[in-house]
């Protein structure tokens, strides 16, 4: 598989871009541009050290996703993560603590990843953890909150840290955020964003792109919204099906390629933004990139899957090391059986592939 597509080039080439549009978009911010300019050079030796496991056979990612709770502050319509039942109104039982994630940012620093979304659950909930990742300069942590939970200490914190990110969940106007999150929700977001911009901290919005919103989302008149508001960074995240009555709402090659021509045309237009997509074009990427090829997942208990739309794991890395449950069975037989590669009508090929996964899994139990 890799010596069909140099996975490490792919991921290096990746990070080089991002890292250059945010010193574009951070030019006349010198807190921004003086720690993205020292997290180039700790981005250039992570990726040295990712090629270095590499040629022993090992794929590193560039990227981690980290669910550091399994609780939020809000009810979300269409939150998956509620639908596959790892965020409850429970009050959560063994989960990571701060110390455990602490060891978990030392071993992803030590074998070359970059970036650590931070996410949940509502992050924010977890202020032990955010301040344990403060510590990790070498690493970027974009944190996806919903924007509810900004205080001042939080607001100290991203000042003083600017390996901290805040990336707030936004669906479109007042209406359609306040339909899905609940009603105030557009309004604190607002106030948070007009914070951050007055005190000259970098934030960004997240997206999430369905087969019907997806033209609003790239249009010039959203994007200037954002923009006034304060937003440096744009990601779109692809709608994943919660289950079959919901799969139509998934994005097609048609948006996708709609997306991808837009946020070109974007990045020429605004070039004091950035703009990122997730997972990204597959057909560039050759394939999915979950699985450890360029990500993958470790939930608030600590257990190691592909991605967070598909919440499968064999291993807890309470048990075992990152490197260890980078080759776990079920990572192992998703990326050597082509499942990552295959083609797909819309959204996930790990959900449209389920039964698949579920059947690996119970095989290498």
């Amino acid at each position: 598989m890799y010596d069909t597509f140099n996975i490490q080039e792919y991921l290096a080439e990746g990070v080089e871009l991002i890292v250059k549009d945010a010193l574009k978009a951070t030019f006349k911010n010198p807190k921004e541009s003086l720690f993205l300019l020292k997290f180039s050079k700790n981005a250039k030796k992570a990726t040295e050290i990712r090629k270095r496991y590499e040629k022993d056979g090992q794929n590193i990612p560039a990227f981690l996703i980290a669910s550091i709770t399994s609780s939020c502050n809000l009810h979300c319509t269409g939150c998956y993560s509620r639908a596959n039942n790892s965020c409850s109104d429970e009050i959560p039982s063994n989960q990571l603590s701060a110390d455990d994630w602490g060891n978990i940012f030392t071993q992803a620093r030590e074998i070359g990843i970059s970036f650590i979304v931070l996410a949940g659950g509502e992050p924010m909930i977890r202020d032990d953890v955010i301040v344990k990742a403060s510590k990790f300069s070498e690493i970027l942590f974009p944190i996806f909150t919903n924007g509810t939970m900004l205080n001042d200490d939080y607001m100290n914190l991203f000042d003083k840290n600017r390996n901290l990110v805040p990336i707030f969940s936004i669906e479109g106007d007042e209406e359609i955020t306040d339909s899905r999150r609940g009603n105030g929700v557009y309004r604190q977001l607002v106030n948070s964003m007009e914070i951050m911009k007055k005190k000259n901290i970098i934030f960004g919005a997240s997206l999430t792109f369905t087969k019907g919103n997806i033209s609003s989302l790239v249009s010039n008149e959203f994007i200037d919204k954002l923009r006034d508001f304060g937003c440096k960074v744009v990601f779109f995240i692809e709608y994943v099906p919660l289950n079959k009555q919901t799969a139509a709402m998934a994005p097609s090659d048609r948006e996708r390629d709609m997306l991808f021509s837009k946020i070109d045309s974007l990045r020429r237009e605004y070039d004091d933004m950035l703009f990122m997509s997730f997972p990204g074009d597959e057909k560039t990427s050759g394939g999915c990139l979950a699985a450890g090829r360029g990500f993958f997942h470790i939930n608030s208990h600590g257990g190691a899957e592909p991605c967070p739309a598909s919440p499968f794991s064999d291993v807890n890395v309470k048990d075992t090391s990152l490197l260890e449950a980078l080759d776990s069975n079920l990572f192992k037989s998703l990326r050597d059986e082509g499942i990552l590669m295959d083609d797909h009508e819309g959204g996930c090929v790990l959900f449209e592939h389920e039964d698949d996964v579920e059947r690996i899994l119970n095989r290498v139990k």
